[in-house]
């Protein structure tokens, strides 16, 4: 491409990605929030299991799909199945509790105060170990459609689909299951 082109196409493309981020940005929130301790964003947790409670803390909504942050309070053992996200990463912070999370090929002891990261298409599960209540904060960036998902999940759409239909319905929601939960009872 002649120099001169370049230059002209260049240019011509400034006005067009100045309006984009306009408009992006337009979308966004436009003042600080704060939400309490053990409480939800819209004042409506997330239950998803029995005793396993989501409090969303920044909404996808707030951000404009950039990222989506929320405390998971967990009672029982255990944990979601091996899965990866092909564009999100997500990272985990233990508020409480002992946990391990696995990335790829390793396994991470987590105890309060302690965070894993996990990158994108990266196969990745945790798993509560401790006894009692255990807390996380967690977060996807960019948000894609895990609070979504979530919010189904809660709302009851997956509690009579064929483990076939399960896969299809993550799958809609940008991420894919890729093996069994991690066993708590066996430690790193």
């Amino acid at each position: 491409m002649k120099r001169k082109t370049f230059l002209k196409l260049s240019i011509g493309a400034i006005p067009g990605v100045m309006f984009s981020r306009q408009a992006f940005a337009a979308d966004r929130l436009k003042k600080g929030i704060k939400v309490d301790i053990g409480k939800d964003r819209f004042e409506k947790s997330i239950s998803l299991l029995e005793g396993d409670t989501f409090f969303t803390k920044v909404s996808s909504e707030d951000t404009n799909g950039d990222l989506y942050i929320f405390e998971s309070t967990r009672v029982k053992k255990g944990g979601p199945a091996l899965h990866r996200h092909d564009n999100q990463d997500e990272w985990w912070y233990v508020l409480s509790g002992e946990f391990l999370i696995r990335v790829g090929d390793e396994t991470f002891t987590a105890k309060t105060g302690d965070s894993v990261f996990g990158p994108r298409g990266i196969p990745h599960a945790f798993s509560k170990t401790s006894e009692g209540e255990a807390k996380l904060l967690m977060s996807f960036q960019p948000a894609g459609k895990m609070e979504m998902f979530f919010k189904a999940v809660s709302e009851g759409k997956m509690a009579n689909m064929s483990d076939q239909e399960q896969d299809s319905f993550r799958k809609s929601h940008g991420f894919e299951r890729v093996g069994p939960p991690i066993d708590y009872m066996k430690k790193p």
